[in-house]
């Protein structure tokens, strides 16, 4: 009889783990579909997606985060806390180790840009095989409707899908845009040419990743974890804390034919990168730029445009304005205007769609997705509501340098 409970149990958890992912733009709840469109049940579950505010809400949070913008930490502090940066960092990872942070293995689903794209093509097989959502023949959208955010079926995506451009959360991108920089000729001699110039570790690699503010490697061990069976991949992983820099290095996943972890200080130009420019093909900017302080952001943006082949794609994600975090500041913690200390000494930033976007097409990328991802967690037991604020976004360099207006 225990036998058949232990069994039927873990039929349970499969069939919930495979009702949980979904390779579409978003996965099936809880990440992606779970709307509330009764308030009567938004106890029901821990977590809601795509939340739409009311203009009263807004206008609530805009008033609770100018109220607490009132009293700013004082200069002389300030310049304490932008000179000891990596002090509170390394504090940081020295009391929670690699126990704070989860593992973000949803980066997959949010970004499946991160793979090759052979590795790609056979993730996305696997799970169309082993999910029972039915797919579109013509144009690959899923006959799944989410109420209040997508229309069902074929009208959705035809008029989501015209002349080659693709809808992602309103937001309208040409997938040549997108294209894999490895079918780009011209960019692999470029790249080869490279590589026989100069040695430099993942010098052998044909498919380059680099996570900026790799922390204690949450989401580079989920990344080495996939990419282990991909010939010619390469992740690099760095962060200014030295160490988070020795918890990568010291973890049982961590292989060295396979990743290169090293201390770096992205806001320093003087520093070099352990490899030449315009080599990555992806580069991981997750919840990261919100610690740098506002003045130093466009210069982090802009140098990191120069580490990406022609075609490469930079991905973002962080802290979006009016997140609960930011309301929850008291008094006296404001840097500056939605930048705030938090109590450890560390910093954060909260950004918009408008900010993101001027950053990083200055930079010369080309927007391809730029989104507000609004949800709501839920306190079940305690019946407490907290609004969650994040901002995403996906950046391309182009394969030809914009002209300038006067040639």
């Amino acid at each position: 009889m225990n036998v058949i409970r232990r069994l039927s149990a873990s039929y349970l958890r499969k069939s919930k783990m495979q009702q949980r992912s979904q390779s579409n733009r978003r996965p099936i709840a809880p990440l992606g579909s779970r709307i509330l469109t009764d308030p009567a049940k938004v106890f029901e579950h821990n977590m809601w997606d795509h939340m739409q505010w009311s203009q009263e809400e807004e206008e609530r949070a805009r008033e609770k985060a100018t109220k607490n913008s009132l009293v700013r930490v004082q200069p002389e502090d300030q310049a304490k806390y932008e000179r000891e940066a990596s002090k509170y960092w390394n504090e940081f990872y020295k009391t929670h180790k690699n126990n704070f942070f989860k593992d973000r293995n949803w980066l997959f689903l949010e970004f499946p840009e991160i793979l090759p794209k052979g590795r790609k093509d056979q993730m996305n097989k696997e799970e169309k095989s082993s999910y029972p959502v039915k797919l579109n023949a013509t144009n690959g959208c899923t006959n799944v409707g989410f109420p209040g955010m997508f229309k069902e079926g074929k009208d959705y995506c035809q008029n989501n899908l015209v002349d080659g451009l693709t809808s992602v959360q309103g937001h309208s991108y040409n997938k040549k845009q997108a294209e894999p920089v490895t079918e780009n000729k011209h960019v692999k001699n470029c790249e080869q040419e490279t590589v026989k110039q100069e040695s430099f570790p993942g010098s052998g690699a044909t498919y380059r990743i680099l996570e900026v503010g790799c922390g204690a490697g949450n989401s580079a061990f989920p990344i080495l974890k996939v990419i282990c069976n991909t010939p010619g991949a390469f992740l690099y992983c760095c962060d200014f804390a030295s160490g988070a820099v020795e918890l990568v290095k010291s973890h049982l996943s961590y292989n060295s034919d396979r990743c290169s972890a090293f201390v770096h200080d992205v806001c320093d130009d003087s520093l070099p990168y352990p490899f030449p420019d315009e080599i990555q093909d992806v580069i991981l900017l997750i919840f990261v730029l919100s610690a740098i302080h506002p003045d130093r952001m466009q210069g982090v943006v802009s140098r990191l445009a120069k580490l990406l082949k022609p075609g490469g794609m930079l991905l973002f994600r962080d802290y979006g304005r009016y997140d609960t975090s930011q309301l929850r500041f008291k008094k006296g913690c404001c840097l500056s205007e939605n930048f705030y200390v938090r109590g450890d000494g560390t910093r954060v930033y909260f950004f918009t769609e408008d900010e993101v976007h001027n950053m990083f097409t200055l930079a010369g990328l080309v927007e391809v997705q730029n989104l507000v991802d609004r949800r709501l967690q839920v306190n079940r037991k305690k019946k407490v509501k907290i609004h969650r604020v994040w901002v995403q976004g996906k950046f391309q360099k182009p394969f030809q340098p914009p002209q300038n207006s006067h040639q």
